[in-house]
């Protein structure tokens, strides 16, 4: 979904990649990933986006092929990536192996904290080609993470 507001002509194009479950926000245990709907989320990252002169390129997949095949898409369409990678984080070599490759900055964010989760949890694949890893601020944390990735462009 294009953001109004932002200066198309100017603004650098990122990537916010979600993974499997999280078109379910807001349905899925809110105990856990809140009460924010992915479409909140959506709207989360344009905004932010938009007020740090990045254009978000939001998108969302149960399909760890189609996650690969939009990492290896932003080496050349985007100047640096936003991921939640959900589940595939703790088993998907492939698509660490795709980020690793991507040659822009990466910044991993997860709603919840999963280091006070389960044991199974506490390790992520992705946290060791990510430039920075933020978890445990809910929905907040894609507009901490765009902040980050704003500078993390700009200094590339």
């Amino acid at each position: 979904m294009p953001n109004p507001d932002a200066d198309h002509a100017s603004a650098v194009p990122v990537l916010v990649l979600n993974g499997p479950n999280l078109n379910l926000l807001g349905l899925r245990e809110p105990e856990i990933y809140g009460r924010d709907t992915f479409a909140d989320i959506e709207a989360l990252c344009h905004r932010t986006a938009a007020a740090h002169g990045l254009r978000a390129d939001v998108r969302q997949s149960n399909h760890e092929g189609v996650l690969i095949d939009a990492v290896q898409e932003a080496r050349t369409a985007h100047r640096g990536i936003v991921i939640n990678p959900a589940g595939y984080s703790h088993t998907s070599v492939a698509l660490r192996d795709a980020l690793a490759a991507a040659d822009v900055p990466i910044v991993e964010v997860h709603l919840s904290n999963i280091h006070r989760r389960e044991e199974f949890r506490h390790f992520s694949y992705v946290s060791a080609v990510a430039d920075t890893v933020i978890c445990g601020a809910g929905a907040h944390g894609y507009a901490l993470a765009l902040a980050h990735l704003a500078r993390l462009v700009d200094t590339a």
